[in-house]
């Protein structure tokens, strides 16, 4: 399949801080392709080299066959991190006005504005002004008017930032629907739920380097099956299970403890569970896990997208 997207050793710096290095992957045409890792792991920044809103230090990069996405913004779709749009305007003004910045007339931006406010259940706030719309409500319009002249590729930077589990639900519907229409989908994200449900490829990156590039499916048969366990068990206990390779404990309650006993390839909870029992072990709750998405990248990486990569937030704002 054709690329819509390949980038070939893309490096950025700012001054002494290196934010991307020797950076290279590919987006197929009409696939939704998540672009994940922790906070201040170099993605944004690589989004931005993509767009042509800033230069790479050093390597090449193809976006719908140009060298960088100002040559083609018209047939870009980009969705800010840093939402912003209009307090006094409406939400089809909005979106006409977005379109309008990319050869859309104003009359069918508006047109198709309100016909895309309906489809996103937003028929009654047509009228409003956007300052009285809910946070999720307008990340709706913003994100209907980074799409409403149609594009053929849509870069979503940290879309799911802030929304409750409903309007997550809805903008994942909304993504699909992107890409049931023929766009191509690049979203970053430090959620790994969103990418597991959504993507037909994933690129993981750590500390402004890719630590894995392919399926879903791929990336999590990186790492193993675990048990956890439940009750007073001492980890060298657990360890001494058949088909145990490791044992972490995950948290602690006095002598009651709860314990992630990973499995070798081809290892059964089932012997491990009689075993347990068999040895008198204190086991009060005993759940067979099958890897996610989340535990892959913690086992490719060894950073837990999660949490807050502060440091390294800093360290880019100094640099800057």
């Amino acid at each position: 399949m054709d690329a819509a997207l390949s980038l070939t050793d893309i490096s950025k710096r700012y001054g002494g801080f290196q934010a991307v290095k020797d950076l290279s992957f590919s987006v197929p045409k009409g696939s939704i392709c998540g672009f994940l890792g922790p906070n201040g792991a170099g993605k944004t920044s690589t989004l931005r080299m993509i767009l042509g809103l800033q230069p790479q230090t050093s390597g090449t990069l193809s976006i719908l066959g140009a060298g960088d996405g100002r040559s083609v913004r018209d047939r870009i779709g980009f969705l800010p991190e840093e939402r912003g749009l209009y307090k006094k305007m409406t939400p089809v003004d909005a979106i006409a006005f977005f379109g309008a910045l990319k050869g859309l007339p104003t009359g069918e931006g508006r047109k198709r504005a309100r016909v895309m406010l309906k489809q996103q259940g937003l028929e009654h706030a047509q009228a409003k002004k956007m300052k009285e719309l809910s946070k999720g409500m307008a990340q709706k319009v913003q994100l209907i008017a980074s799409v409403v002249h149609k594009p053929e590729f849509v870069i979503l930077d940290e879309p799911f930032s802030g929304l409750d589990p409903v309007n997550q639900q809805g903008l994942e519907e909304m993504i699909r629907g992107l890409a049931a229409d023929g766009a191509t989908v690049l979203f970053s994200t430090h959620v790994m739920q969103h990418a597991e449900r959504l993507c037909d490829k994933v690129v993981l990156l750590a500390r402004g380097q890719k630590a894995f590039e392919g399926t879903v499916e791929e990336a999590k048969a990186t790492t193993r099956r675990f048990l956890e366990l439940e009750g007073e068990i001492a980890t060298d206990a657990a360890k001494a299970l058949p088909g145990v390779v490791s044992v972490e404990t995950v948290r602690s309650d006095g002598p009651v403890q709860v314990l992630k006993a990973e499995l070798a390839s081809g290892g059964r909870g089932q012997e491990a569970l009689k075993a347990a029992f068999l040895n008198g072990l204190d086991v009060r709750r005993f759940e067979l896990r099958e890897p996610t998405l989340h535990d892959a990248f913690i086992g490719l990486t060894g950073d837990d997208p999660d949490q807050d990569q502060t440091v390294r937030r800093e360290s880019l704002e100094a640099a800057r």
